[in-house]
């Protein structure tokens, strides 16, 4: 979260906001976001999050055309964290700051339990899951006619504003990104491979629940895109634990991850989008000069410790170079 966003949320906010979904203020239950303020509370026995997006980052329209998304993708049978209306019937609502505005929208709490690291790395079973969702999702993607519309890939919050987050000595880190947005816009868009995207599928915004069942919550990043970038996400977040001194390692965790998630991704006959292998290099370029924006915008580097430190020397080296993840194998 940028800095200064955080210095004008205050409590009131939060009050104002639960009390237009009928919530305490003494229900809420902090329980942290990067680029929102998220909260929990319960109600007849069941948990549900609450919302806050500043207005500098969201717009009207797109928060409108994200829950619109959510709703259909559920409407369809996809496990998703779907929203719920406020006390007046409405899908989200806005609180007036002093500086700026937030946007407060409230979901059912996705039913399971989320795998974090390590145990998300070589688990064949989730990887197949994992296809099967997001072959899922991209099939009702190529059939969704939406009222609202949200933005397009070249539009991401991280790459717009990029300079504002990248110190002045690493200006070849955003000649690397201009480079990379010249490569994306010259590969071809057809209704098989480009639509409607989540934009940020990994393993901490869904869960798991006993039968193996995905529920994807988090639409905040969804956006128009290559069907690959749905898939090449997943992949960099497995991929990028490991540091330069285990790229064996990195590579079974790729070869098992293609193998099962395409295993799972084509079960129904589904084919995979037409050159997704050849982009997923690309994508994953993508990826990593968005997460390095990221640290870069709401981490303090000041002290960084050796773990930030080496990522983001091996992250620049790479970006710089022109190389993904999976370039190296």
């Amino acid at each position: 979260m940028d800095p200064k966003i955080k210095s004008v949320f205050l409590d009131e906010h939060a009050v104002e906001g639960a009390a237009r979904f009928g919530v305490s203020p003494k229900e809420l239950t902090f329980i942290g976001g990067f680029q929102n303020f998220i909260y929990s509370y319960n109600r007849d026995k069941l948990k549900y999050i609450l919302r806050f997006t500043p207005s500098t980052l969201r717009t009207w329209d797109g928060l409108a055309a994200e829950i619109e998304w959510i709703r259909y993708l559920s409407e369809n049978g996809l496990s998703v964290s779907d929203s719920v209306y406020s006390v007046d019937g409405k899908d989200f609502e806005r609180i007036q700051g002093n500086m700026i505005d937030f946007y407060v929208t409230s979901f059912r709490h996705a039913p399971g339990r989320k795998i974090g690291y390590p145990e998300c790395l070589g688990n064949s079973i989730l990887y197949e899951q994992c296809g099967r969702m997001t072959g899922r999702l991209h099939d009702l993607a190529k059939e969704y006619k939406p009222t609202a519309k949200r933005h397009t890939w070249e539009n991401n919050e991280y790459l717009l504003r990029a300079r504002n987050y990248i110190p002045s000595e690493q200006q070849q880190i955003l000649l690397a990104l201009d480079e990379l947005k010249s490569l994306l816009a010259s590969l071809p868009v057809t209704v098989d491979n480009f639509g409607l995207i989540h934009g940020d599928i990994n393993v901490g915004n869904f869960t798991v629940d006993e039968s193996g069942e995905i529920t994807l919550f988090d639409f905040d990043e969804c956006q128009y895109s290559w069907y690959t970038e749905d898939i090449a996400i997943q992949l960099y977040y497995l991929l990028y634990v490991f540091g330069e001194d285990s790229k064996s390692e990195r590579k079974v965790q790729y070869e098992l991850f293609i193998k099962h998630f395409e295993q799972g991704y084509t079960e129904d006959g589904r084919q995979m989008p037409e050159g997704w292998k050849e982009q997923l290099g690309l994508f994953l370029r993508l990826r990593e000069i968005i997460v390095f924006v990221g640290i870069h915008r709401s981490w303090d580097l000041s002290q960084p410790d050796d773990w930030t430190r080496d990522f983001l020397q091996d992250s620049r080296m790479r970006i710089t170079k022109g190389i993904s993840l999976i370039d190296e194998f």
